[in-house]
């Protein structure tokens, strides 16, 4: 890298060039040093029943473990009783209800007295909007002459004429005649502020039309003071709120800095309060009397704001949302007046060195990632190198401008990050992150992927179709079911989005004489089913209008696929967006320029695909295609069943090559399943047979107890059917004894079922609920979980109890496979809260139950103290005889964790060689080996341990090994150390291992070896 040219800016005051001028040696040091990187991290959900006081209370226990960095949830203030934090309401404050700033200071604290780094998930993309969202309540006030209208992504200029300048709120229940008529928005003038009610919603009254509250016909009736007449009448004389042109705007502000003080004295005045009573009893409306409605429905037609039916949003809705949620609005993120804003309490956090690392929440919704990643970087430095508190209202004072000034032409893609940074980013088999981001990689869901599917036996596929089919009697790709699912989300919950970027397009073809002929519906048309084909997420053509060339072929690949599945639309059309999208110019157009209008929608396009994916896959398809659950999981395919051991080292090579301080991570607050009940699972693909003849006799059990609804139809449905089996035996408990017990577990799956039909939107959806289809359901559940009065159990759960014992066994060994993956692969191991116990939970809110940190601590406390009183070996031992406890699990993890941390630099930078296995029943298990200055790791796991075991659940695992051994390469130690059992481990003079020895006290091992 060059040497960094410092000169300080012209205009900058001499305070601020002083500190430009000692920040030379420090922006130098911390570009050339190391970054700080976890040895592993540990997710909390952080809410008002999880606050910093009980986080500063597991410190301890997570010390103890081996954790390296306490990850955290969101916890910038958010909406009251947020239960995650991605609604954040203001940027520049701790969350109360977590405890505020005073609680902070002490988890702090504590953090730093235990060696503990903390990484904090942050939410760019969007912001909670509502009653306590300052910067929205002001744009509602002011619309588009607010100073935080260009903070959201707000489409002013929507298609239809009539929501010019307005903000459309669907937030009604039902039709807003029926609301308006029903006296449920009413105005209310209370503490000095005049505002529109309905239910728990408040909206302020714009102040241009707070006189039309007191109209002048009725002065006299209402005995308006004159001194208050003249006051509306100020009011009326402002700029209005559709006002753009920067000395309108100023002027508007600057009287209204002026008025505001003396309205609001006026209006909590006593001598006033008879007339707000009887304008407000005037304009509120009688009930039975539509016409009184007329003066309210007047003043809410000229708000900035229009209020609608909820069910309109997908349609027209003109602020970009998180996905479909209507109070989660996008942020215009690539505004640098929005970054400084949102990220002040971010930077005087990592001055003062409180956040070690962060984690980006949904960078694929943002306008430009990679700028985005680099302003984080920026930020960081010149909090490392100016100090923590900036000054100026931006929070930036000129300082971080010079520091991106000085580092202008840094290569962010082969220079150091000097921020630890990761990004929620699904990567889709094969595809890469853009090698421009400055992270260290993506939060783990593409490990997911690789350690989960490892366990899915592949040769068995075919079988596993084939009893799909027969038990749901359809034949339906994976493919299309994504493709109409897709389709179905653009024409629903995000219809809008559609709409804004139709409106674009037209906007392009009308001058474009080759494309002019295009009808709105025709580019609808091509711009949706072009969505509805893309293989990833999205593209990643940034603000210079660069692309690479897999953008180009994704586009290309897609383009040819819509082309293919609609041949009755005209072939040009899919052209003239492929020559958009790409930046091809247009006739009459400069080209030596990048087309303007062509970037910013292709920059727009690129912000849709990724949401109409996860909708449309995640939260649609993953409920539709029952094939089997365990790959449909973020960041997998619903396609895949299996991957060979050479795919699994491949990645792992490759991560090591190319991100080796990515995250990896086997659960999170957004898996639709935990790691263990995958786990589980997966063992189902080693035995087609028996899983095929046990769906058919569960077939056959619940013709009696399914309902026939009132319009003829039975519940639940035959895939559904088939979702539920396979729910119920992956997340059974590993023990059930009691009522409660059971009542819990019944309780569970019914919520599970009622979240599973709603997203699938087959028989019923978010949008059109089914009371009686879920009540059916439900009642299904019920009769096949609950035991008969004599206490015996139904004859589903007898049915699932012929094969429970084998899962919950070799689903055990699975998981324990899959944590040492994760703890000795390249990259950073994450543990979601509870996981280092048998976790088996289902999506949210099932995985955001309470985790018990004193039983952790209480049996991590039991095994450290059984291991220095008898050794490790009594330790397995132990641990093997009690397995539903997940004791064996939490050794793992601990003895994993502790290796982790005395040997860091051998897995951030150790080799990782995949060893060749031989022998009879080689195949059933995988080996690699991680070197680095003399220390090595030899990892060996099973896989298709029950296959392997003839479905003989007892140990141990090494009687069945016979011939089986792994070939060490030469110039590798020959003596190792089992880090689980304490014993060595010896290979033969011809560099081969014996499996029989090293599965012999345990089934997974984790053999070390020092000089």
């Amino acid at each position: 890298m060059p040497p960094l040219a410092f000169s300080a800016s012209e205009g900058l005051s001499s305070r601020v060039k002083q500190v430009i001028e000692t920040m030379k040696d420090c922006i130098e040091k911390l570009l050339q040093q190391e970054p700080r990187v976890p040895t592993s991290t540990y997710r909390v959900q952080m809410h008002a029943h999880f606050t910093f006081e009980n986080a500063q209370a597991i410190v301890p226990y997570l010390k103890e473990l081996g954790i390296g960095d306490f990850y955290s949830s969101p916890f910038f203030e958010a909406r009251p009783g947020s239960m995650h934090g991605y609604d954040v309401t203001r940027h520049d404050r701790l969350n109360p209800e977590l405890g505020g700033s005073e609680e902070f200071e002490r988890f702090s604290a504590s953090l730093k007295s235990a060696g503990l780094g903390l990484l904090l998930d942050i939410v760019p993309n969007h912001m909670g909007i509502g009653n306590d969202s300052r910067w929205w309540q002001d744009v509602l006030e002011n619309g588009r002459a607010s100073e935080f209208a260009a903070y959201f992504d707000i489409d002013w200029d929507p298609a239809k004429p009539d929501m010019w300048n307005k903000l459309l709120l669907p937030i009604l229940g039902k039709q807003y005649g029926e609301e308006l008529e029903s006296k449920n928005i009413q105005v209310h003038i209370e503490n000095g502020r005049a505002f529109i009610k309905y239910f728990d919603h408040i909206m302020p009254v714009a102040p241009r039309m707070i006189p039309k509250i007191f109209p002048e016909s009725k002065d006299a009736e209402y005995g308006v003071p004159r001194s208050f007449r003249d006051l509306l009448k100020d009011l009326s004389h402002i700029p209005p709120h559709e006002a753009t042109d920067p000395s309108l705007v100023a002027q508007r502000r600057a009287q209204l800095l002026e008025i505001r003080p003396r309205l609001e004295q006026a209006l909590r005045s006593t001598e006033l309060q008879p007339v707000i009573a009887r304008a407000l009893e005037a304009i509120n409306g009688v009930e039975g009397d539509p016409k009184s409605f007329d003066q309210l429905h007047d003043l809410l037609e000229s708000q900035p704001y229009r209020l609608a039916f909820w069910r309109v949003s997908g349609e027209e809705i003109n602020y970009r949302r998180f996905f479909d949620v209507n109070d989660l609005a996008g942020l215009r993120m690539e505004n640098p007046a929005v970054f400084a804003e949102t990220h002040c309490l971010i930077r005087d956090l990592l001055g003062k060195q409180q956040l070690t690392g962060l984690r980006v929440d949904h960078a694929d919704g943002m306008f430009n990632p990679r700028q985005y990643l680099i302003r984080l970087q920026l930020l960081y430095v010149a909090s490392q190198c100016a100090g923590p508190t900036p000054t100026g209202p931006t929070g930036t004072n000129g300082i971080e401008d010079e520091v991106r000034d000085q580092l202008r032409g840094y290569d962010w893609a082969k220079g150091n990050r000097p921020l630890y940074c990761v990004v929620e980013k699904i990567l889709e088999p094969g595809e890469a992150l853009p090698r421009e981001w400055p992270v260290n990689g993506t939060s783990g869901y593409d490990f997911i992927y690789f350690a989960n599917q490892l366990f899915i036996q592949l040769e068995h596929e075919e079988k596993f179709n084939r009893i799909y089919e027969e038990a749901t009697g359809s034949r339906t790709s994976p493919d299309e079911i994504i493709y109409r699912s897709k389709l179905q989300v653009m024409q629903t919950s995000l219809a809008s989005e559609v709409y804004v970027l139709t409106n674009l397009l037209n906007h392009i073809a009308v001058s474009d004489r080759s494309a002019r002929d295009f009808t709105e519906n025709i580019l609808e048309s091509v711009i949706r089913e072009t969505i509805a084909c893309f293989p990833v997420y999205r593209t990643y053509i940034d603000d210079r209008g660069q692309y690479t060339p897999s953008d180009r072929q994704v586009v290309e690949r897609a383009i040819q696929r819509a082309k293919r599945l609609n041949s009755g639309i005209d072939a040009s059309a899919f052209d003239f967006l492929q020559n958009t999208l790409l930046l091809g110019g247009r006739p009459g157009h400069p080209q030596s320029e990048i087309d303007a209008e062509q970037l910013y929608f292709a920059l727009k396009f690129q912000q849709l695909t990724g949401p109409v994916m996860a909708k449309g896959v995640e939260d649609t398809s993953f409920y539709v295609y029952n094939r089997f659950l365990s790959s449909n999981e973020v960041g997998g395919s619903m396609k895949a069943f299996g991957i060979t051991p050479e795919v699994f080292h491949g990645s792992n090579q490759n991560r090591l090559q190319n991100s080796p301080d990515a995250m990896l991570t086997l659960s999170t607050h957004d898996t639709k399943r935990s790691e263990d009940v995958r786990a589980r699972l997966n063992v189902l693909s080693e035995m087609p047979s028996e899983w095929a003849s046990l769906v058919r006799r569960l077939r056959r059990a619940s013709k009696s107890v399914k309902r026939k609804l009132s319009d003829g139809r039975i519940a639940p449905d035959a895939n559904e059917e088939y979702m539920l089996y396979q729910n119920i035996l992956g997340v059974w408990p590993w023990q059930i004894d009691t009522d409660e017990a059971r009542q819990d577990f019944l309780k569970r799956i019914q919520e599970y079922s009622s979240k599973a039909l709603s997203e699938s939107k087959v028989n019923l959806s978010w949008l059109n609920p089914n009371p009686e289809y879920i009540e059916a359901v439900h009642a299904f559940l019920a009769d096949a979980l609950t035991p008969d009065k004599r206490g015996k159990d139904s004859r589903f759960v007898q049915l699932f109890n012929t094969v429970l014992p084998r899962l919950k066994f070799f689903g055990a060994i699975n998981s324990l496979a899959q944590t040492v993956l994760k703890l000795i692969s390249p990259g950073v191991p994450d543990f979601y809260q509870g996981a280092e116990l048998w976790e088996l939970s289902l999506v949210d809110p099932d995985n955001r139950r309470p985790v018990d940190y004193e039983m952790r601590s209480s049996l991590l406390h039991t095994i450290t103290s059984l291991e220095a009183s008898s050794g490790a070996l009594a330790v397995c031992q132990d641990v093997l005889t009690n397995l539903p406890d997940g004791r064996v699990k939490l050794w793992v993890a601990y003895k994993a964790l502790g290796l982790r941390n005395d040997w860091h630099n051998l897995f951030r930078k150790g080799d990782y060689v995949p060893l060749q296995l031989i022998g009879t029943n080689a195949k059933f298990a995988i080996a690699f080996l991680r070197s680095f200055e003399g220390h090595s790791v030899l990892t060996v796991i099973p896989r298709f341990a029950n296959t392997l075991m003839h479905g003989k659940t007892e140990w141990p695992l090494n009687d069945v090994w016979g011939d089986s051994r792994i070939e060490l390469p030469e110039n590798t130690p020959r003596l190792f150390t089992n880090i689980f059992t304490g014993k060595q481990v010896l290979a033969d003079e011809s560099g081969l291992l014996s499996l029989s020895t090293v599965f012999e006290d345990f089934p997974v091992a984790v053999l070390t070896s020092e000089g």
